[in-house]
């Protein structure tokens, strides 16, 4: 195989903040290629801040690894996945990011979309929510006015909570989803639950900091509301320790290193009853794409990434009020990259 690569840093539509005052104006990401013989295959990883992890990082990485990035002789993306996990064990989105190109270049050579290879149909897919980042009240009614949307994922943390959703609510019908982002205490977690009970929010994420299991535990034998880890839910061996703790998981395919493992994580928190929820983090078309092939075995998606960015790289995605159309092409059923 041969590897190639290119650094992004897509604009937001509007600036992205969420818990912490942590905002973005741009999200730096790293496109990578895999090609053998005629077929190429396409994989992203967006770099977090938060996980220490840049694109300048990956690159370096890629550079003094090309040599055994490309001498892997193909057979199937999972021997790959175990290869790679074991040649870059401290860079898990890079690895994320030459598994879903690989997943990708399998598909195209056997001719098949993901879901497909993987035994699933296009039925009954779930619809995607839209983020709101965190602004001024005045600002979110704004945005999420000029996106009408039926589900919206709203950004949370501060003291104004309640006044942003009992304000959002006043102005939509849509279901809401909250994330905090870690940004709750136990105390105010309840203090605000009841509340958003009432303003009829259909599920919490992460609640609590990512390590607060104690927390989380008392949280979930009281909330009405479902709560969903997210932080506190990054690799294969977390999941089961979100049981009796969450009432279901978000799988982000960035930090958990791909479509292999996660693949893995819905198997294993489908056989625990815990629901299954996909996210992104930002993702431009590509990486967005891995997500939607997905999509026929996940309860809830987050995957508004390309309607958050003012550029994209890609198309191969539809967005139409929340349902997601694809291709139905080979792979991840993208155009074609430029590098």
């Amino acid at each position: 195989m041969k590897v190639f690569f290119k650094q992004l840093n897509l604009p937001f539509q509007y600036p992205f903040t969420i818990s912490g005052g942590r905002t973005k104006t741009h999200q730096p990401s790293l496109l990578v290629g895999l090609q053998l013989g005629q077929w190429v295959g396409y994989g992203e990883a967006p770099a977090i801040p938060y996980y220490n992890i840049t694109v300048e990082q990956m690159i370096d990485d890629i550079e003094k690894k090309k040599n055994f990035i490309e001498k892997f002789a193909l057979t199937e993306p999972e021997r790959y996945w175990h290869y790679l996990h074991h040649l870059l064990p401290q860079n898990p989105f890079l690895v994320c990011a030459l598994d879903i190109a690989c997943w990708d270049l399998f598909g195209k050579m056997k001719n098949q979309p993901l879901y497909k290879l993987w035994g699933t149909e296009w039925d009954n897919t779930t619809l995607t929510d839209y983020t709101l980042g965190l602004d001024s009240i005045e600002n979110m009614v704004a945005k999420m006015n000029a996106k009408p949307w039926p589900i919206y994922k709203v950004k949370l943390g501060t003291d104004d909570d309640l006044q942003i959703i009992t304000e959002l609510r006043k102005h939509t019908n849509a279901a809401i989803r909250v994330d905090a982002n870690g940004g709750w205490t136990v105390d105010e977690a309840l203090a605000k639950i009841d509340t958003l009970q009432h303003l009829h929010v259909e599920l919490i994420e992460q609640p609590l900091a990512k390590d607060d299991w104690e927390g989380v535990k008392v949280l979930f034998a009281k909330s009405p509301i479902p709560l969903i880890a997210d932080e506190s839910c990054v690799f294969e061996h977390d999941v089961e320790k979100c049981l009796n703790h969450f009432n279901g998981i978000n799988i982000k395919l960035t930090k958990c290193s791909g479509l292999t493992p996660a693949l893995r994580m819905i198997k294993k928190a489908k056989s625990l009853g815990l629901k299954v929820m996909m996210g992104c983090m930002n993702e431009s078309t590509v990486g967005s794409a891995a997500i939607a092939q997905c999509l026929p075995q996940l309860d809830y998606v987050d995957m508004d990434g390309p309607l958050l960015l003012k550029e994209d790289v890609a198309s191969g995605i539809g967005y139409d009020y929340g349902k997601i159309s694809i291709t139905g092409r080979p792979g991840l059923g993208i155009s074609p990259i430029a590098f």
